[in-house]
């Protein structure tokens, strides 16, 4: 079943479990930096997919006019490493939604613990990248848990 790998929305937003690999550390078995970009957007992928939302019907502008999603800005809080073989958990909610953004809030933690804190902030583009308002029906998909 496919879904599962896609891991599972929660009240709160979506929950992705990713196991780390050797190919996902450096020599001494810790996560390379930029590897969390990996599984952050696996994490935004995922819970996209799960609401859906994916990337192949934006582009063929199954929502309306055909669009995309871009990272404009990220802002990251390495607190603690990953090593191999670990198995982590990626959190993904959205904080506020925008005619032409998301701000997404995005955690990877190893059991309770928190390692990487990610502010995240999505555009929506056209297919030649230029900004455009986010449709009604993505807005009403991707709002808040709680927003009315």
């Amino acid at each position: 079943m496919t879904s599962a790998l896609a891991g599972r929305l929660t009240e709160e937003g979506h929950r992705l479990e990713v196991r780390v690999y050797f190919e996902d550390t450096d020599f001494s078995g810790v996560v390379y930096h930029a590897r969390y970009l990996h599984f952050l957007e696996r994490g935004r992928s995922d819970f996209l997919r799960l609401k859906g939302i994916g990337h192949r019907e934006l582009m063929s502008g199954a929502f309306g006019a055909p669009m995309a999603f871009a990272v404009r800005r990220m802002e990251l809080d390495f607190l603690r490493p990953a090593r191999i073989d670990d198995v982590l958990t990626v959190t993904t909610t959205t904080r506020q939604l925008g005619g032409a953004r998301i701000l997404l809030d995005q955690r990877i933690s190893r059991g309770e613990e928190l390692l990487i804190e990610a502010k995240v902030k999505v555009a929506v583009i056209s297919p030649e990248g230029k900004p455009m308002r986010m449709p009604p029906r993505v807005l009403e998909v991707l709002a808040p848990a709680g927003a009315e």
